[in-house]
């Protein structure tokens, strides 16, 4: 089972604001919400003064999912929310992943929360696969 849930597209950086916008629209129609964003390249630049290729993470919420989690295990706020990174990759190209809520759950073992990191992966693998097929039709 694989950390993340990933796709690598066939774009380089001048498309990265538009991998980034569909991708948080697909997130939305899917029930997710952008609880937090981190531009990554402009944090270090500004903070430590080093260049990095384009990286942004987007935590996002599900929050019909949140609350079950929530309900269950207070402390599951600690896995929260749902990372996804949109990074330009060492080969020029544009990668989107989503973390894997299996794995990342797989340290939780508490009744009930199995099944919901099962939905949640399942959601997020079909919000990569309509990444991938957005631009790649």
């Amino acid at each position: 089972m694989s950390l993340v849930i990933s796709v690598e597209l066939d774009l380089d950086q001048s498309r990265f604001e538009e991998i980034e916008a569909v991708t948080r629209k697909i997130l939305a129609e899917h029930g997710f919400g952008i609880l937090t964003e981190i531009d990554a390249q402009a944090t270090l630049k500004k903070k430590i003064d080093v260049d990095i290729r384009p990286y942004k993470i987007l935590g996002a919420c599900n929050p019909p999912f949140a609350h079950k989690a929530i309900e269950l295990i207070p402390e599951i706020g600690a896995l929260l929310p749902c990372n996804v990174i949109i990074y330009e990759n060492k080969k020029g190209k544009i990668t989107v992943s989503a973390m894997n809520p299996d794995v990342a759950m797989s340290v939780v073992k508490i009744d009930g929360i199995e099944a919901i990191a099962s939905s949640v992966t399942e959601i997020l693998s079909n919000v990569i696969r309509k990444v991938e097929k957005y631009f790649t039709e």
